[in-house]
């Protein structure tokens, strides 16, 4: 065996260290790690409207269309499409070379059940089957068709559709599996592959760049364009403590903090080594359960719309006042093309004392109110309380159960009574994807006999909503809009308690911020 002196020794060491920095960066892993707003729970974005679940999807999954960054949707997955001049049939051909994950190739029969999975679940798929009674038809291995009874709108709208449920692609046999419950295995033709074997529920959940992946020619786009992305590997990180997410920043430990904690946005605006970018247009929403007592009762639903101030709502989730709206009184986005007030005048002044006798008027008895608080997400954490002091300024019996975000997202499913298990009330936010119209609007486009938590129901609301769907004439749309809206003032599906925007944070040496698009976490923008 060969010795040699520690001088030596101590060359050999540094000549192996200078080798290994001398790697080209292509041989080394690049890494991002993301401070993510929530715990991944649920892995199938088909089954929860959840966003930490359709940002999971975004990174595993395509679709046949992407919006890119005006809003257009683009073919992503699909190669061409025709349309007959009627509006009745679609032809759809996928791109070549087309493969999942796991190295299967995707073919139309993946997309046909998909499409089927998908328009089973989603606002605006559960209306066109409502006014067209889609079919979906896989010709050969990359071609399939829809067919249509009657045209409809919003085809490209719905197969490229951002948020609520997006219409990603799985192989055909997932697709087919029953939506009563979460799929748990994952196969996507997305950029990333989901490491179910690092995965630390509660922790971290990594992805790798995908393989199999098929870009795109054209550029990226917001959801549209060549999805590859600069980075091998993405960490998402679970960090509830406040404190300790922006102090990872600061260091440097982490690169992005998806959501800032209120608290936090205006000393970071001075911080040099950190860019702050603005979220676009959310609103926070109290989503109350309408199966059982007391918000089965919509007078009663009134009366806690009526005592709601969205100024202490706002203020007391932090957002400092240029990204917050004093007063949105509408249920769609202030200040967007829908922005409409019909039947908000009662309704725009909060007064407790008015609350309180609507509430005696409408035969409150004293329920307990079961209120689902999140502990581990700053804002909602601050809302949730705010929604608690609220109830009780009205007088109501409020049952205070507080629990992570993700527990809050399993249980909000529950359609058992709050006294068996269930909830009465929890409180949430929503991005402007889903706030937005009568179709896109979680709550407002959920039809009778829907499976959303809290399971509002509203017939005028559901014959207003098809009449606006199916007329063409601006004038007369605009119409049904406000009669609409006007209506979702007296059925009251949730409450808007005020509109802001949020931030997210990334380190100075993340190239591809201006890049970002509506908030979301697009991976493939970025590099450093």
């Amino acid at each position: 065996m060969k010795k040699y002196s520690l001088a030596t020794l101590g060359s050999l060491i540094a000549a192996t260290a200078i080798t290994f920095n001398a790697l080209p960066a292509s041989a080394q892993t690049k890494t991002l790690k993301v401070v993510a707003h929530a715990d991944v729970k649920i892995l199938d974005p088909t089954f929860t409207t959840a966003y930490i679940t359709r940002n999971f999807g975004y990174m595993v999954y395509d679709m046949p269309f992407g919006q890119d960054e005006k809003g257009v949707p683009k073919p992503q997955m699909v190669d061409k499409y025709t349309t007959s001049k009627d509006g009745k049939l679609w032809s759809f051909t996928l791109r070549p070379g087309l493969k999942f994950s796991d190295g299967t190739d995707v073919t139309s029969a993946d997309l046909v059940a998909s499409m089927q999975r998908w328009t089973s679940r989603d606002s605006i798929g559960r209306a066109m089957t409502a006014i067209s009674s889609p079919e979906w038809k896989a010709l050969d291995a990359k071609t399939f068709t829809l067919t249509l009874k009657e045209p409809f709108g919003m085809v490209l709208q719905g197969m490229s559709k951002p948020s609520g449920f997006p219409p990603v692609v799985m192989p055909e046999r997932l697709a087919k599996m029953p939506t009563t419950s979460p799929l748990t295995e994952v196969i996507g033709s997305g950029p990333f592959i989901f490491k179910r074997d690092e995965w630390v529920p509660g922790n971290k959940l990594v992805f790798v760049r995908n393989p199999n992946y098929v870009g795109r020619a054209e550029p990226p786009s917001a959801l549209a364009g060549n999805k590859q992305s600069k980075f091998d590997r993405v960490e998402w990180l679970y960090l509830p403590d406040a404190n300790s997410a922006v102090a990872a920043l600061k260091k440097g430990e982490v690169d992005w903090v998806e959501q800032v904690p209120p608290d936090y946005i205006i000393p970071l605006r001075t911080d040099s080594n950190v860019k702050l970018g603005a979220s676009g247009s959310w609103q926070g929403w109290m989503v109350m359960n309408q199966l059982h007592p007391p918000f089965n009762n919509p007078k009663i639903r009134q009366a806690v719309l009526k005592a709601v101030s969205q100024e202490r709502f706002m203020a007391a989730m932090g957002y400092p006042l240029d990204m917050r709206v004093t007063n949105c009184a509408t249920y769609f986005i202030c200040g967007s093309p829908n922005e409409t007030f019909a039947g908000a005048e009662p309704y725009r002044t909060p007064d407790v004392a008015k609350a309180k006798q609507m509430l005696a008027e409408a035969g409150y008895k004293g329920e307990k109110v079961v209120l689902l608080v999140p502990s581990d997400v700053t804002y909602l954490n601050a809302e949730g309380l705010m929604a608690a002091q609220t109830l009780k300024n009205m007088g109501m019996n409020v049952d205070i159960q507080t629990s992570d975000w993700a527990t809050i997202g399993a249980r909000r499913a529950k359609r058992d009574a709050p006294e068996a298990g269930g909830w009465s009330m929890y409180v949430t936010v929503a991005g402007g994807f889903d706030a937005d119209s009568p179709i896109t609007n979680a709550y407002l486009s959920a039809s009778c006999g829907n499976g959303l938590p809290g399971w509002p129901c509203d017939k005028q609301l559901d014959e207003l909503r098809l009449a606006w769907l199916k007329e063409s004439n601006p004038t007369k749309r605009r119409v049904l809009l406000d009669a609409f809206h006007a209506r979702a003032f007296e059925a009251v599906p949730y409450v808007n308690v005020g509109q802001y925007s949020p931030a997210f944070a990334l380190r100075k040496e993340i190239k591809g911020f201006d890049k970002l698009w509506g908030g979301l976490p697009l991976v493939w923008m970025l590099d450093k």
